[in-house]
C-alpha cells in the first residue's frame, strides 16, 4: 500500500469538495477518510430521516470525490469490519493506513472534536484543524466581537455583519430601506381561508444510492422515530442548488409575510427548507445570501422578505455558532431556570390532544422537519412552560430534525428556546399563552381546549402552564425588564386562582391532561 502523507478526515456534515481540509490536496500523496458509524445515530435517538439524509449525502459526496480522482477510504455502516464509533474506526484505520498526519476542517460538534483529538494524541500523530470556511464569521472574529461586552445581542452583531460584507446596504453605507430590521412586517397570520396556493416543496426522488440507504436504515434502526417513505431531501450539491433556485423563484417573495404563521397540514409553507443542505455544507451561506439579495435588487422579492430571510443566515446562524464555540463545553450544562421535568413521552409519538402540538410533532416525525415557529413557539414553548430538563429537550431536537447539528441546535434550544443560559443569547424567555397560538394559527378551532382559559377542565394547557411559569419563576423573571409587565399581571391573581393554576399545572405534569389523543 502506498504511504499516505495527509489523511483528510471528512465528517458527515462536511461535504464540500472545496473545504479547507482539501487545501493542498495531492491525489498521489493524500487520501480521504470517511466513516458511517452507529454512534452518530445512537448517542441521541436519531430519527430515521435524519440518519438517512446524512448517510445518503455522505455516499453521494464520496462518489463525487472518487470521480474527481481522490482516493477515499470509506467505511459503510453495514461493513463487518466497522467499529461503531468515529474514534474507534479512525484508530484502527490510522494503524492500517499509517498516514504521516491527519488533516480536517474544524468539526461542528465539541464531542466529535474532543474524541478525534484523543485519537491523534494516542496514536502520536499530528492533527491539523483548519478553519471552516462555510461561515461569514470565524470563531476568533466572533470572540473579538464579544470582547469586553457585558451583554450580547444578535441585532448588534447582525448590523456589524451587514456593514462588513456590504449586504443590503446603500452606496452611502446605510441599511437598505432606512432600517436594519423589518421583523415587525414579518409577523402576519394567514387570513381565515388559509395560506392559499403554496408552491410544492423541492422533491428529489431517491436514486439507487439513497434507496440502498433507506433499506439499511429501515433495518438497522427500525425502532427509531420517524418514517422513511416521505424522504425527498437533496443529497447532492446539484440537488441543493436546485432547491435554492426554487426557493428564490417561488417562495422568497412571500416568505416574509407568513414567516411566523402556522396552518394545520401545511408543514412547508413559504419557508426555504435549505438549512439541512447548508449544514451538510452542500450549499454555502454566502451563495444563499447573494441569491436572495440579487432577487431583491432585481425587483423579484420585497425588502421585508429578503431582509428577514438574510437575517436568519447572516444573523442568527452565525451568532449561534459563535455562542456555541466561545461558550462550550460549559454551555451545554446551563439550567438557569432550574427546570428538571422529564420530556413527555408523547414528544416521540405526537399522541396528544393539543392540536398545535399534535400537528407540529406529527409533521416533525413524518418529514424530519418543522419550521422555526413550530419549533420555538409550539414544541419549545410547551417544554419551557412545563419546566422540562433543557438537556432532554436538546437531545430531542438533535434527534428528530434533519438539519440538526449541535453547533446550531444546542444554542437555539438552551438559549433562545429554553432560556437555560440565563439570557446570554436572548434578552427574555419566549413565554406566551395559548392566545399566541390562536393568533398565529387556526389550531385552537379544532382543539378541545380554550386558549383564553387558564383554569377549568377545558382550559388550554399552554395557558395554564404560562401562568404557572410566571408564578414559579417570579423572582428570577421580575428582574428582567422585558418580563416585568407579565410578572405584575401574575401578581394580581388572587390566592384561590393561583392555587387552582398550580394544581392544574401539576396534573398536566403528571400526564393527566392533554397526554392522549
Amino acid at each position: 500500500m502506498q504511504p499516505v502523507r495527509n489523511l483528510v478526515v471528512v465528517l458527515g456534515d462536511q461535504l464540500d469538495l472545496e473545504a479547507s481540509g482539501f487545501d493542498g490536496f495531492d491525489p498521489l500523496l493524500d487520501a480521504v477518510w470517511m466513516a458511517e458509524v452507529a454512534e452518530e445515530s445512537t448517542h441521541v435517538w436519531s430519527s430515521k430521516q435524519r440518519t438517512a439524509l446524512f448517510l445518503s449525502a455522505m455516499r453521494h459526496s464520496a462518489a463525487e470525490m472518487r470521480a474527481a480522482g481522490r482516493v477515499v477510504h470509506y467505511t459503510a455502516l453495514d461493513d463487518p469490519e466497522g467499529r461503531g464509533t468515529l474514534a474507534d474506526q479512525l484508530t484502527v484505520d490510522v494503524v492500517r493506513l499509517e498516514p504521516a498526519s491527519l488533516v480536517m476542517t474544524a468539526p461542528g460538534d465539541w464531542r466529535v472534536l474532543e474524541s478525534l483529538r484523543r485519537v491523534a494524541a494516542q496514536a502520536d500523530i499530528p492533527l491539523e484543524i483548519r478553519e471552516d470556511r462555510h461561515f461569514f464569521c470565524t470563531v476568533r472574529e466572533f470572540a473579538a466581537h464579544v470582547g469586553e461586552r457585558s451583554t450580547l445581542r444578535m441585532e448588534y452583531f447582525y448590523r456589524e455583519q451587514r456593514r462588513r460584507f456590504g449586504i443590503l446596504m446603500t452606496p452611502e453605507g446605510k441599511p437598505e430601506g432606512g432600517a436594519w430590521n423589518y421583523d415587525a412586517e414579518n409577523r402576519k397570520a394567514f387570513p381565515a381561508q388559509g395560506p392559499g396556493m403554496v408552491p410544492p416543496r423541492a422533491v428529489f426522488a431517491p436514486d439507487e444510492i439513497t434507496r440502498d440507504v433507506l433499506t439499511l436504515v429501515a433495518a438497522r434502526f427500525a425502532d427509531h422515530p420517524g418514517r422513511l417513505d416521505t424522504f425527498a431531501w437533496p443529497v447532492s450539491r446539484a440537488q441543493a442548488l436546485e432547491s435554492l433556485t426554487l426557493f428564490i423563484d417561488e417562495r422568497l417573495p412571500w416568505f416574509g409575510d407568513a414567516q411566523d404563521a402556522m396552518w394545520p397540514g401545511e408543514p412547508w409553507l413559504w419557508h426555504a427548507h435549505l438549512s439541512a443542505a447548508m449544514n451538510l455544507k452542500l450549499l454555502h451561506p454566502r451563495e444563499v445570501v447573494a441569491a436572495a439579495e440579487a432577487a431583491y435588487r432585481a425587483g423579484h422579492a420585497p425588502l421585508a422578505s429578503t431582509e428577514g430571510f438574510i437575517r436568519q443566515i447572516l444573523g442568527w446562524r452565525e451568532y449561534v455558532r459563535g455562542i456555541y464555540w466561545t461558550q462550550m463545553p460549559e454551555y451545554a450544562r446551563h439550567n438557569a431556570l432550574d427546570a428538571h421535568e422529564p420530556l413527555p413521552e408523547w414528544y416521540w409519538t405526537g399522541d396528544t390532544s393539543m392540536a398545535c402540538l399534535a400537528d407540529a410533532i406529527g409533521t416533525t416525525l413524518d418529514n424530519g422537519y418543522a419550521h422555526h415557529i413550530q419549533r420555538l413557539m409550539v414544541t419549545g414553548l410547551y417544554a419551557l412552560l412545563l419546566g422540562v430538563e433543557p438537556t432532554d429537550l436538546h437531545a430531542w431536537y438533535l434527534a428528530v430534525y434533519v438539519d440538526a447539528v449541535e453547533w446550531v441546535e444546542l444554542p437555539n434550544t438552551m438559549g433562545m428556546s429554553q432560556f437555560a443560559d440565563g439570557g446570554l443569547m436572548g434578552s427574555k424567555p419566549y413565554a406566551a399563552s395559548g392566545a399566541y397560538i390562536s393568533r398565529m394559527s387556526p389550531h385552537c378551532r379544532a382543539c378541545p381546549f380554550d386558549p383564553q382559559k387558564r383554569i377549568g377542565a377545558d382550559a388550554c394547557p399552554i395557558t395554564t402552564l404560562y401562568w404557572d411559569f410566571l408564578m414559579r419563576n417570579e423572582t428570577t423573571l421580575a428582574a428582567n425588564p422585558r418580563m416585568a409587565l407579565q410578572v405584575r399581571n401574575a401578581r394580581l391573581l388572587d390566592e384561590e386562582e393561583r392555587a387552582a393554576i398550580s394544581g392544574r399545572a401539576a396534573a398536566i405534569r403528571r400526564g393527566e391532561v392533554g397526554a392522549n389523543a
